[in-house]
């Protein structure tokens, strides 16, 4: 019966679908951070007894290839981003839920 109806009367889909692309950009920032801070290994995988030396991968040329201050940039942009989609849905479905109420 109400299949359908969120997506025809608000941008709860839309707003779903950034949302998720938001997640995948968060996790692709925190991959790319992970591996350059541990030589091009996945970081966020390794049990902490496995953690480098100081002085030999954070200091050497592994983060050449990432900008770290831009990447936190961009989780910044994207954490911004994330908060106002997810505000806004939360408001398309507190209109639903008082449409329905007010009938």
């Amino acid at each position: 019966m109400m299949h359908g109806f969120i997506d025809r009367v608000t941008s709860a889909g839309q707003l779903k679908d950034a949302l998720d692309v938001g997640s995948q950009r968060v996790r692709g920032i925190a991959d790319r951070v992970s591996k350059a801070s541990l030589r091009n290994q996945d970081g966020f995988a390794l049990p902490s007894s496995h953690m480098p030396e100081p002085g030999t991968a954070a200091e050497g040329n592994a983060t050449s290839d990432v900008d770290l201050e831009a990447e936190m940039t961009d989780l910044a942009d994207a954490q911004i981003r994330f908060e106002a989609t997810s505000k806004l849905l939360a408001k398309a479905y507190e209109q639903v839920r008082s449409s329905i109420r007010d009938k």
